[in-house]
């Protein structure tokens, strides 16, 4: 069996189908593992622990728990001065969500996967023999042959096109500039004891812009803790950090800065030069390497799967905007339902294309209503209805204390 993409899904469903026993190769563009940014922290609901237990041996889903940290719960929405306007909680299960590096557990979940994740392989199309015969082609022209192909290479996914045709993403107007920023500087940590539990969603003036930051402590130090769960796996360097995002619409953000690191930074700097000093001093203080642009999309729903043993999981099917922490735990969800369904077909002797169906049926209605909410969440928050907005910003900051003060 063939995964393109040793993203989080790539390699959840590559750990699962490894314990069942069935040989899997992961097939990765990239060439190596750490080559680029791909998110920072990343809050796992009861569907994304729930796939990770079911999908990883118990000591790597142990050092899951142990690295992260228990999300704070509240998201607060203030004016750009850090005003509060209003707190939402969104830990209606305080117990089922948990707060993770993304770093940390893609490397939890490459744990164990030692010749089986293949580099510099960029999937470009699949090729079908017939009798259950599949060729995963590369863009360096090599191929391998495989029973089932799946498509977990993200939003630009090189499979889509030929796998699910009428499922090519929706632009949207909304983009935005992450940055990581050391959570302890000088000594003393950036974010005030009153923010220490909530992430904050900062709102400008105009509609359109806003500004997002949150914390990411670490429950236990990734190189002790894998030390002790999974010796001899690699073992990331990472210290408490402050992830943060300037969201924007895409027309404020000029072609020469899409990937230019310094040049992402800077445009963060300018568009938030009129929010608070904490806020500034983040961008000022991000790692420069650390910095990405993302330009929102929203997936379509497939009406056809055109090659019955190839499917698709994650970003490369159902891409969403990252409103509401849906995306990873959709992805990881996929990965955990495919792997049951193949597992229980070579089980009971069904049909790998019935298996493959029944997947896509299942995962079609429960993805794209996490499409929808996180779509619809973006439009509210960075919507320009005129009204909410002067409501928003401008009246309930009014009613509340400052959050922060400036000096």
């Amino acid at each position: 069996m063939a995964i393109s993409g040793a993203g989080l899904s790539g390699l959840c469903l590559a750990q699962y189908l490894m314990r069942a026993g069935i040989d899997v190769h992961v097939y990765e563009r990239d060439p190596g593992p750490f080559i680029r940014q791909q998110g920072y922290r990343i809050i796992l609901d009861r569907h994304g622990l729930e796939a990770l237990q079911e999908s990883l041996p118990r000591p790597l889903y142990r050092l899951a728990l142990a690295t992260g940290d228990e999300p704070g719960g509240h998201l607060r929405f203030t004016d750009r001065r850090l005003r509060n306007a209003f707190t939402i909680n969104f830990k209606d299960e305080p117990h089922a969500t948990r707060q993770v590096d993304r770093l940390t557990l893609r490397s939890i979940l490459m744990a164990g996967l030692d010749g089986r994740i293949h580099y510099n392989k960029a999937a470009v199309a699949v090729d079908d023999h017939g009798r259950g015969g599949l060729r995963l082609r590369f863009g360096d022209g090599s191929a391998v042959d495989a029973s089932v192909v799946v498509g977990a290479d993200g939003v630009g996914s090189a499979l889509r096109a030929q796998l699910a045709p009428d499922a090519r993403p929706a632009n949207t107007p909304m983009a935005g500039v992450y940055g990581r920023s050391a959570l302890r500087q000088n000594g003393a940590g950036v974010i005030p004891e009153s923010l220490r539990t909530s992430g904050v969603l900062a709102i400008a003036n105009e509609p359109g812009r806003a500004f997002f930051f949150t914390s990411m402590r670490f429950g236990e130090s990734p190189q002790e803790a894998f030390a002790r769960l999974a010796p001899g796996s690699y073992a990331p360097i990472a210290d408490d950090y402050v992830m943060w995002g300037l969201l924007l619409q895409q027309e404020e953000v000029p072609m020469g800065v899409r990937g230019n690191l310094l040049a992402m930074r800077e445009l963060a700097a300018r568009r938030s030069a009129d929010f608070h000093p904490l806020i500034r001093r983040l961008v000022e203080t991000a790692e420069l390497d650390a910095t990405v642009l993302n330009l929102f999309a929203t997936g379509r729903r497939p009406r056809q799967w055109a090659v019955p043993r190839a499917t698709l999981m994650g970003d490369a099917v159902h891409v969403m905007p990252p409103f509401g922490a849906q995306g990873g735990n959709t992805a990881l969800r996929d990965a955990a339902l495919l792997g049951q369904r193949l597992v229980e077909a070579r089980r009971n002797g069904t049909s790998i294309e019935e298996a493959i169906a029944d997947y896509q049926d299942e995962m079609l209605p429960y993805a794209f209503r996490a499409v929808d909410t996180a779509a619809g969440l973006m439009r509210r928050l960075t919507g320009g209805a005129a009204a909410p907005h002067w409501v928003l910003t401008r009246v309930l900051p009014r009613l509340h204390r400052v959050t922060v003060p400036e000096a």
